[in-house]
């Protein structure tokens, strides 16, 4: 009788893994996915690592990973999206050590990264390598491994679909969900307001017209500004909050003659990063004075909602199901990422995957191998259960 589709997921193997993967930095710095330390996990941490397991595949303009296995012409198929950027090191201590912690909960992996991104990383390459040895492969998996993981932007997620040429029928964008389906998440869009003004010496302010002053109006009319009066059941209301306030010229003085606001404006399931972005813009240019302001859009990521009736979670369920296992409990996110994309695609998705997300970006960021091992197991479970 073959074994059970977990059964060949060791536990040494897959710690030894997310090891390998937390000991190779990847920050994110100021240029993103083009961060060298980002490209160099991919290409010469992860191509070879993949490899060794006799899996290759090609890299995209962006430098994603992109690894296609199965029959090109198959009647199914699933994407595993992961991620190869963390958040910068912080203040953490030996943030790429990947040491192995006694917990009272268990042992536990420690490292950046290893509750967001590579501990469902590792988990991710785990299944693929299992699935990939089957025989009896009739639908076809797409891994993916973004240059991106903290850019709050699907620049590479697009670019991904753009070289496959084809959008697959199901998502799991692999990251920490403490092993829950999210069934809904939030998106954003990043706006900023510029508010030009004139400088002059402050001793003579009526001279100049104060940037300052125009931003305070643009502050209490965007805090006066309703963003729908619907709620989501389970993620509450829209918002829009002011996240950054920077002002020029740097010199003591002096009547600012700019003004920068940035507003992070949260996207209910089927909100519209653009209808937002109009209403933010119409609400300022009613402002009247004399400042001149501009509104511009910056990065923006798309809500996303399954349904627990759905054909996704019950592919997932099924796989579980056969196991002796229930349906996997659920999540809705505040934070955003790539599954929204994905789904406004035509590839219905959800973030999943072993990783606290209260230990994200924290100083002692760690993750149980239990829960890890568990993650794998249930990655390995969906691949066998839907594409064989």
């Amino acid at each position: 009788m073959a074994k059970a589709p977990s059964a060949s997921i060791e536990e040494a193997a897959v710690v030894s893994l997310a090891q390998r993967l937390v000991r190779f930095a990847s920050p994110q710095t100021e240029r993103m996915e083009a961060e060298p330390a980002v490209q160099n996990f991919i290409g010469d941490c992860v191509v070879p690592l993949l490899a060794e397991r006799g899996l290759h595949g090609r890299r995209d303009r962006m430098g994603n990973l992109l690894i296609e296995v199965g029959p090109q012409q198959a009647d199914r198929s699933l994407m595993l999206m992961t991620y190869a950027m963390t958040h910068p090191a912080s203040a953490m201590r030996d943030p790429y050590g990947g040491e192995i912690l006694d917990l009272p909960e268990g042992r536990a992996i420690r490292g950046r990264g290893i509750s967001e991104q590579k501990g469902a990383l590792a988990a991710a390459i785990a299944a693929v390598d299992q699935i990939s040895q089957s025989k009896s492969l009739r639908g076809r998996l797409v891994f993916v491994l973004s240059s991106a993981g903290e850019t709050g932007r699907h620049d590479a997620a697009a670019t991904v679909l753009d070289t496959l040429g084809y959008t697959p029928e199901f998502g799991i964008v692999a990251l920490g969900t403490n092993n829950l389906v999210a069934l809904g998440n939030k998106g954003r869009v990043d706006i900023e307001v510029i508010i030009h003004g004139k400088a002059t010496h402050s001793s003579t302010p009526w001279s100049g017209v104060n940037a300052i002053d125009g931003a305070r109006l643009v502050l209490d009319r965007l805090a006066e500004l309703p963003v729908g009066d619907d709620a989501h059941p389970a993620l509450g209301k829209a918002t829009l909050t002011a996240t950054a306030v920077e002002s020029f010229p740097k010199a003591t003085h002096t009547i600012q003659n700019e003004v920068r606001l940035t507003f992070d404006r949260r996207l209910l399931p089927r909100q519209d990063p653009e209808t937002a972005f109009a209403q933010i813009s119409h609400a300022v240019e009613l402002i009247d004075g004399p400042w001149r302001v501009e509104v511009k859009r910056g990065a923006y990521m798309y809500p996303c909602e399954i349904s627990r009736d759905g054909p996704l979670f019950a592919a997932i369920a099924r796989s579980r199901a056969g196991a002796g296992l229930s349906p996997p409990e659920t999540l809705y996110s505040h934070s955003a990422l790539d599954a929204g994309f994905l789904a406004a695609r035509g590839c219905e998705s959800a973030m999943w995957g072993p990783g606290r997300m209260e230990q994200f970006h924290s100083d002692e960021e760690c993750l149980l191998v239990s829960e890890l091992v568990a993650g794998a197991r249930d990655y390995a479970r969906l691949l066998q259960s839907y594409l064989c």
